[in-house]
This record gives C-alpha cells, sequence and structure tokens, in this order.
C-alpha cells in the first residue's frame, strides 16, 4: 500500500514538473514565485534584529563553550597545562590513552581523536604548550603522536600514525588488526604550520618551523624550516630560521649550490688578475 501511495505521489510531482497543463503551469509559475519572495529590509528595523541575534549568540555560544565543551575536553586529558581553551564543540574521543595537552592550547572547532588500543595499553597524544587546533581535525593514535609548542594545525588536517587496516586482502576481510611493523609514531616539531586538509601518515616527521602547504600528503620526514607541497609533499621552498636556530638552516637546493659554484669559479679569474696587477 505504501508502494501504492510513493508511486502516485512521485507521478504527480512528475506532473507539476513537466505537464502542459494550465493548472500544472500555474503551479510551477506559483513555486518560482515563492522561491523568488523577498521582503523590505529597512535599516531601523534589521539593525537592532541583528545587534539581538548577535547578542544571543554570544551568550549560547559563550554557555556551550565554558560550561560544555572546555571543561569536558579537560575532562579526558591526563596532563593538563593552564589556559586551555576550546570551541564550542565537545571533542569527539574515542577509546582510552594518555592525552597530555600544555599551556596555553586552543582547540578552535571539532576535534576527533582515536586511541587504538591493539598495540599498547595507553596510546600517548602530546598537544605542546601554544599549539592552535582549527575546526575538524582528526588524530589516529595507535602508539604515539607528539604534536611540538606553537604548532599551527588548520582545519580539515589529518594525522595517523596507523592506517588502520592490513595491507594483506584476506586479513582486512577477515577484520585482522594492522601488522604492528605498520604502527609508526609521528612527530611533529615546534613552530610548524600545517595547511589546511592535510594528511599526515604513519612514521612521519614535520620538522621545526616547516610550512606544510594545503591538500598536501605527507609520508616521511619535512627537513626543519622547509616549505613542502604535494602528494607526496616535496620542498617547495625554504625559510630563514632565527639566530639561535641557525644550524636547523636547510640546505640550498642543487640547482642553486651549482649556480653558486659556477659563480665561485667564474670570479677566480678576475681576482687573480686584480691580484697580478
Amino acid at each position: 500500500m505504501s508502494g501504492t501511495t510513493g508511486n502516485g505521489r512521485a507521478s504527480a510531482r512528475h506532473w507539476l514538473a513537466t505537464s502542459p497543463h494550465p493548472v500544472a503551469a500555474f503551479a510551477r509559475r506559483l513555486r518560482r514565485g515563492l522561491r523568488g519572495l523577498t521582503l523590505p529590509a529597512p535599516r531601523l528595523l534589521v539593525r537592532p534584529y541583528l545587534w539581538l541575534f548577535l547578542g544571543l549568540r554570544a551568550l549560547v555560544f559563550g554557555f556551550r563553550r565554558l560550561f560544555i565543551a572546555e571543561p569536558l575536553f579537560k575532562a579526558y586529558c591526563t596532563k593538563l597545562g593552564r589556559n586551555v581553551t576550546t570551541g564550542i564543540y565537545v571533542p569527539w574521543i574515542q577509546g582510552k590513552g594518555e592525552l597530555e595537552v600544555g599551556d596555553d592550547v586552543h582547540v578552535s572547532g571539532k576535534l576527533s581523536v582515536n586511541f587504538a588500543a591493539r598495540f599498547t595499553a595507553r596510546p600517548r597524544l602530546v598537544i605542546g604548550a601554544r599549539t592552535d587546533i582549527a575546526h575538524d581535525c582528526r588524530i589516529v593514535v595507535g602508539k604515539e603522536v607528539v604534536i611540538g609548542e606553537g604548532v599551527e594545525l588548520a582545519g580539515g588536517v589529518t594525522i595517523r600514525d596507523s592506517g588502520g587496516h592490513p595491507a594483506d586482502p584476506a586479513r582486512r576481510a577477515a577484520g585482522a588488526a594492522p601488522d604492528e611493523a605498520d604502527v609508526k609514531p609521528v612527530t611533529i616539531h615546534d613552530n610548524a604550520w600545517v595547511g589546511a586538509n592535510v594528511l599526515i601518515l604513519p612514521g612521519s616527521v614535520v620538522g621545526e618551523g616547516s610550512i606544510v602547504s594545503a591538500h598536501s600528503v605527507v609520508s616521511g620526514t619535512v627537513a626543519p624550516y622547509t616549505i613542502v607541497a604535494g602528494n607526496p609533499a616535496r620542498r617547495i621552498g625554504t625559510l630563514v630560521p632565527p639566530p639561535e636556530r641557525a644550524h636547523l638552516a636547510p640546505p640550498a637546493p642543487p640547482s642553486l649550490r651549482g649556480a653558486a659554484a659556477s659563480a665561485r669559479e667564474e670570479s677566480r679569474p678576475a681576482l687573480a688578475q686584480g691580484a697580478g696587477s
């Protein structure tokens, strides 16, 4: 009976959408008119209306942050620093593990953390001081993920120290856990900036002060104070470290080293000639 009713409704919608009958044509015109309906918005009326909305929104969001999201996030932490703040979303944390959060950490939006206790009893996630985690970031921890101090994670970043499934199709079909050798800790060093929608794969190391461009896939090591992009991420630029960290300055690309060597070779005769004169 319900199937017959559903077919009848679908037929009626199709008739209204396609029939040249005056009733169907009028219904389509009426629908277009209602979709385009708008009302005047005198500034004298809509500005107070906006202020009222913004005030109520601030109250609701403030309540959600101070009395729901932040307390629950802090309750998950096994080590908690000072001045840890969140947005309005309660973090989605599955499984049990060590969650260590440093001072002045801020979680801007939704955060998903999945502790997989198949390889160690207490997987460990460390978030260093002054780190900012933007909206909709996901972290999968089989053994250990360490995020350093002053790190910026843009929206949609995914960090995994485990792929979640074995490479062998038969074992995947059987629901087996991945091989323990495929579970490799991930480290993001201090002051790195990870762009939007980046995927960081097991065993990766993101060097101090480096930048990972948006939508990149990191598989391996990113040297300190370098800029990488692509899938897999490759170096596209370098950065100048602070004077006290000058020892971490990345080497020049081979093409630039070759150009510098050629310049030195070309300068030698001129210097010799100048010395002889």
